[in-house]
Formats: structure tokens, sequence, C-alpha cells
């Protein structure tokens, strides 16, 4: 087994107590859910449903069983089984993925705060496929397609410039079968998009215990078609789930556990990995926020009980902040919460790239965090004790008030270091005979570097014309 530092939120008989209460809840309590199919589809996996209600309840043995279907390790790939991504991380470590659903961009060149375009979103996405520490994708909210249709227009942009893992989040429910198309289409056909799943979707519960039609149809034909679900519950604490840590988080992995049950008997063996946005209500001004230290430590508690309790990858925001800016706030809840979830032992790390509580993204932001997310690798990444590591025979047989600068030992190890890529380690005199430049404008001048020759992908024109002619079947129906 991977080596795996954690912070422990509880105790085994905790944990034990926290999984009770889960399986209470939704075999006592159950859910309400408006898909019929889905509901006959529980109805005749062993769930207790109530079509004139529309209330699911689930069973101890039953939610047991689809649990042990869900596998406990499996692979997520990029465009042609590029970028693959195994869970369990195989060295113990977490992986990363961009901010979803952001509507505004702050420019990196002119720091003008605008709605994201689909030009934007293609940078964003190949910006995300050269930084080293970002591993998957969503897409952003583009204002210049047509409302309707904008997920649609989104998802074809990506495919056009990204390679990565894409992670689909759609807009409604009469868009699915359309991004469906888009995904067969650029996978070359049916069998191969199951053979090599390029992405993976989203479905949201409506907190507290509510599933909308939509969401189940994500789950029916992204399941349906051999994609992962990547389940997320969005509470509010004191708004839309309760105002107590443990109470929020179970909450969530109550939904999380419905969702995955819908995935399973959708098709067994389908890929979860669970996820809850936590957010917390400002009672003072009424606003949801990503980076109060209610919101971290729930966030930090979600991804380790499911993993724990139910041997399901966690995952959760890794970054962002309630700032509307990269200024000193937004740095340190940035900073604090990729290390507090990393630390805490999530299998996922979102949310790159978002300002605003994730309102707002930068590409700026977005290569800070691909820094702090390599840093954060190093400081978690295992702790070798063996003589070498020890520096033994240095230590015994070194003059005692030596150095240890020239030794074989040293030079063996000196490059083995998290070397920085835009945080300065000048002295002031360096820095200032380099231009005094601070944090912002090395990344910027870093961008231009990295993007210069930033184009979309070599896709088959074939495959292009389809993926337009797909579009604009969506747009001639839904607009």
């Amino acid at each position: 087994m991977a080596f795996k530092p954690i912070m422990r939120f509880y105790t085994e008989n905790q944990l034990a107590h926290l999984k009770e209460k889960i399986f209470e809840l939704l075999e006592k309590r159950g859910v309400k859910m408006n898909h019929k199919k889905v509901m006959t589809l529980l109805h005749d996996a062993g769930a207790k449903v109530d079509f004139d209600g529309e209330i699911v309840h689930f069973p101890r043995a039953f939610l047991e069983e689809q649990i042990e279907k869900a596998p406990k390790s499996f692979i997520l790939e990029g465009r042609n089984g590029k970028f693959p991504l195994a869970f369990p991380h195989p060295a113990g470590q977490f992986y990363t993925r961009l901010c979803t659903g952001g509507q505004a961009w702050l420019d990196p060149e002119s720091g003008q705060y605008e709605r994201v375009t689909l030009k934007n979103l293609a940078y964003w996405a190949r910006l995300a496929d050269r930084l080293e520490h970002i591993d998957y994708s969503p897409f952003l909210v583009p204002d210049d397609a047509p409302t309707a249709t904008a997920d649609i227009h989104a998802l074809k942009t990506m495919l056009e410039n990204a390679e990565k893992h894409i992670w689909i989040q759609p807009y409604t429910g009469e868009s699915v079968e359309y991004l469906v198309k888009l995904l067969v289409a650029a996978a070359g056909g049916e069998s191969e998009l199951r053979e090599h799943p390029l992405a993976s979707w989203i479905s949201c519960s409506l907190t507290p215990l509510v599933f909308k039609w939509m969401d189940m149809e994500i789950i029916l034909q992204g399941a349906g078609h051999g994609c992962a679900i990547q389940p997320c519950s969005l509470p509010g604490s004191g708004v839309t789930g309760p105002i107590t840590t443990a109470g929020s988080v179970i909450l969530s992995a109550a939904e999380n556990l419905v969702m995955l049950a819908v995935a399973q008997v959708v098709r067994p063996g389908t890929p979860i990995v669970a996820t809850s946005l936590q957010f917390s209500g400002d009672m003072r001004t009424g606003r949801s926020l990503q980076s109060s230290v209610e919101s971290l430590r729930q966030s930090a508690l979600f991804p380790q009980l499911m993993q724990d309790a139910f041997g399901i990858p966690g995952h959760t925001y890794g970054s962002g902040c309630d700032s509307p800016d990269i200024d000193g706030q937004g740095m340190v809840e940035r900073a604090m919460r990729a290390m507090l979830i990393a630390g805490a032992g999530a299998s996922v790390l979102g949310g790159a790239g978002q300002l605003e509580t994730a309102c707002t993204v930068s590409p700026i932001a977005l290569a800070i965090d691909n820094e702090i997310f390599g840093m954060a690798k190093a400081i978690i990444k295992e702790i070798g004790f063996d003589d070498d590591q020890l520096a033994w025979d240095e230590l015994m047989s070194l003059d005692y008030g030596g150095q240890f600068l020239t030794t074989p030992h040293t030079f063996k190890h000196c490059r083995n270091v998290e070397a920085p890529i835009n945080f300065t380690r000048q002295d002031r005199a360096g820095w200032a005979s380099s231009g005094s430049r601070d944090l912002h404008q090395r990344v910027r001048e870093y961008l231009g570097d990295i993007m210069k020759d930033a184009a979309p992908l070599a896709l088959p024109d074939e495959t292009r014309k389809e993926l337009s002619k797909i579009v604009k079947m969506a747009d001639d129906k839904m607009c």
C-alpha cells in the first residue's frame, strides 16, 4: 500500500458512528427523486420506492451491495489513453483539476475583468495541458455562446484544445444527449469511448436530499456510455446544509452514496470519485464562502470520510479563495486550503485557478496554484529512513565540526529538491537588479513563454466537421 500522510479527524469508533448514521439517514429518511426510469431501476434492484410521493429509501444491505460494486481502483484517461490517472494514486499523492463553472475572467495581460469567452476557454484548456501539476479539466461558462447550448459549445471547445481528461458539467438535462454525441465523435465511436472514456461526468444533488431529473439523466447516460461519474454535493452550512461540520459532511456523504447507487444499477462497476464542494453561509451578509474556517474543516473531513468508510476516492476544492483578487488574502486562502486538503489525504484537489468563491478564474492564479500543488506534493511525499536517507556513513565518519557541502552524499541528492518555477529566492539586491518584478509579473512572463506556441489539437477533418455538426444540431433544436 502506498504511503499516505493523514491528518486524522476522528477515532475508529467515531468513524464507525458516522458510517452508521449515514446508512440510517438513507434507510429511514430517504430522498426525493423525480426520474421515473432511474426510480424503476432502483426499485428493481432492491431499493424501496414510493413512485407517487417520489421518495426513495435505501436499505443498508442494498447500499452495501452497490458500494461493493463500485471499483476501488480504476484509471481515468485523456484523449487516446494519454495522461492516465490511476486511482488510488500509486505514490499516495493526489490529482488536481481546474475550476468548473467560472463565468468571469481576469485577463493575464491587461488584468481586465470580463465575461468568459470561447477564446478564453480554448486558452484555458491549452494552458492546463502544459501545467505539470494539473491533471484534468472541466469547462468554464462561455458568455458568447447561446445560453441554451453554452455547455455544448464549451465541450466542443475543450475537445478541440485539451488532451487531458475532461470533466463534464451539463447545464440542462436536454443538453446531455448532445454532450454524449460530442464524446462519441471525439473518441471515434461508441466502442472506442467505452474503451478509452476521455471524460467523466459531474452529477449534483439539490441539497438537502433532492435529486433532479437532470442529474439522474446525467448518470443514466454518462455511466451508460462507460464513463466515470463524479457525484457532487454542494451544501452551504447553515443554509442548505447543517451549520455544524459533522452534520454538513454526513449529508454530503449520504447524497454521494445515492448517486453512487444509481450509477451502479445503471452500469455495475462504474468508477466513482465522491465529490463535495463545501461552502458556509456567512450569517452576517448572506454570502456563500469557501475559505472560512468552517468550510475548510468540512472540506477536509469529507474526502477522508468517504475513503475510510466506503473505500471511494474523495474529491473537494483544493484551491481557491473568497477574495475577488489575487491579493494577499487570496494567496493565504489558496495555500492554506491546498495544504490542508492534501494533508487530509484527499484523492483529488479541485478548483485550481479560481477566485471569488469560484465565480471568477485567472490564468495567473492557475499558474500559481500549479506551483502550490507541486510544493504540497513535495511536503507530503514519503520520507525514507534507510542508511542513505539518514546519511549514516557521513554522520559516522565526518570530522567533528566538519561540513556536508562537499560530500558525495550531498552531491548525490542536491538536485532532489522542489525547485521554484515563479517563486523567487533572490536576495534584495539580486531581485532589484532583475527589475524588482513581483509574482504577478513573473507569472505573466512565464505564461507568455509556455503559451507562445499553444494551438488547437490536430484533429482529423472529419472529426472537426462532426463536432460542428452536432453543435449546430443542438442550436437548431434548443435555441
